[in-house]
């Protein structure tokens, strides 16, 4: 079936551009019903054309690996996590002493009215602090890191990555249950539904790093 709301962007565009549809409606008709009925036909219009030339989902393009004797390739996303040490400690253990690549992308979270009016400056400055930290961290322990700033939304950044980084597994890094929003989003179920990668999820508990 045709989702054209598959992220919270998209669904707080839609009710925005349903608010000033209904208020045109509204003020339409208070000048006079008729022209009330047409501008709510051409709002009804509008969005059934907005919602028809969505594409319909399809599998996420994600990067097939054929080089089964090259470096073990682990995906990390996290926010503000990303140099937790029980993430550090987890990545460490997964590369199992073998060579490895990791690709840490930090989501560049930004409010939605920021999103909205496409201010996503500051948003992508604090990522991009975030991810060099924690590659800096990774790169002393020897393994082979790099680090870059994804889509706000989590799994937008992991499909954005899967296009060109073939990984063999992703790492979701989360505070704990209860001050985590990706998990109240449901983001590694979500995750686990739509990659066909192996997928482990850590918690990182900032107050109990210090």
């Amino acid at each position: 079936m045709r989702n054209p709301l598959r992220t919270e962007a998209e669904a707080f565009r839609f009710l925005v551009v349903a608010i000033v549809g209904a208020a045109l409606i509204v003020g339409a008709s208070r000048i006079n019903t008729w022209v009330g009925v047409g501008v709510a036909a051409v709002v009804v219009a509008g969005v059934s054309w907005w919602y028809w030339r969505q594409p319909s989902p399809g599998p996420p393009p994600v990067k097939v690996r054929t080089d089964e004797h090259s470096a073990h390739r682990i995906l990390v996303i996290a926010n503000e996590t990303v140099g937790g040490r029980v993430l550090i400690e987890e990545l460490i253990r997964r590369a199992g002493g073998r060579e490895a690549e990791i690709l840490v992308v930090a989501p560049a979270l930004n409010s939605q009215l920021r999103h909205w009016v496409s201010d996503e400056d500051q948003a992508r400055a604090a990522a991009q602090e975030r991810v060099q930290a924690s590659v800096a961290r990774l790169t002393e322990t020897g393994l082979a890191v790099r680090g870059e700033v994804g889509d706000g939304e989590p799994l937008q950044a992991m499909e954005d990555a899967l296009r060109t980084f073939g990984a063999d597994e992703i790492v979701i890094s989360t505070h704990p249950v209860g001050r985590s929003h990706w998990l109240e989003q449901g983001l590694v179920q979500k995750a686990r539904e739509r990659f066909p990668v192996p997928i482990t999820h850590v918690i990182v508990d900032l107050n109990a790093d210090g």
